[in-house]
């Protein structure tokens, strides 16, 4: 029952906005403006019917997949140091300030005279999806329950399994609303950055191309397969982070 309820109460939300984005069109009266759902729904469809429109989507997912995955993995590594020294916190604390504070663009714009432009949207992903990974994890570690890590050194654990059975368990929650909070974010800053790069294959470039050549039923269409994606990757990646969290409680649980 609440299974329907939610479905029912998400077909309502779509169902108002789709139905505030027709009467808009239908307003202006001008699809170059501003394409009707049903137009930008076909037109998108037309593009799916293409080979070319999947190796588009891959190449991005690739470039921004990549970014999100080494930021992820060097932001709970950093968590774990810095959650124990200090001065390394304070060290790397005014890089995640100013990472969280500047202006996307600015770093693509930036990083654009220093790399390639097939690099740069995994680096922005990168960029945004770390400074989040690397608080909620630190975070999450020094919420961990002091008295079970005193009883870990009484029994005289190891480091490692220290960190995987008391630690770990501690900061997964933190690691997953990192992920779910970072994964959107990380998506549409990778974009922007493919707007502005212009790689060879990219959404980025047939977003770009579409504004230039004043196709806007592309433009919508392309924006539209942007959301889709993002929310079936984000969606993606929590289940299966929930699937290992329930494991690893069970295996932490177990020993």
């Amino acid at each position: 029952m609440a299974i329907l309820k939610k479905i029912l109460k998400y077909t309502v939300v779509i169902a108002f906005w789709i139905a505030v984005w027709q009467i808009a069109s239908m307003k202006v009266d001008m699809e170059l403006l501003l394409p009707s759902p049903r137009a930008t729904v076909e037109r998108l469809f037309e593009l799916a019917k293409t080979r070319e429109f999947y190796d588009i989507i891959l190449q991005s997912v690739r470039r921004i997949l990549i970014g999100t995955i080494q930021a992820t993995l060097l932001g709970v590594a950093l968590a774990i140091v810095t959650a124990k020294i200090g001065f390394l916190h304070d060290l790397i604390s005014p890089f995640m300030t100013v990472v969280k504070a500047v202006p996307v663009a600015s770093f693509i714009v930036l990083l654009l005279l220093w790399m390639g432009r097939d690099v740069l949207p995994s680096v922005i992903s990168a960029l945004i999806v770390l400074p989040i990974v690397w608080t909620n994890m630190e975070t999450g570690i020094r919420q961990t329950d002091k008295n079970l890590i005193e009883l870990s050194k009484v029994y005289k654990m190891g480091f490692f399994k220290r960190i995987w059975h008391i630690y770990m368990p501690s900061a997964l929650p933190y690691f997953t609303s990192s992920l779910s909070s970072s994964l959107g974010l990380a998506w549409k800053a990778g974009i922007a950055a493919e707007v502005l790069a212009l790689p060879a294959i990219a959404i980025g470039k047939q977003i770009s191309d579409s504004k230039l050549y004043l196709e806007t039923k592309d433009l919508f269409a392309w924006t539209l397969a942007v959301i889709i994606i993002s929310l079936i990757i984000e969606k993606l990646f929590v289940f299966l982070i929930k699937k290992a969290t329930s494991k690893k409680i069970r295996i932490g649980g177990s020993v």
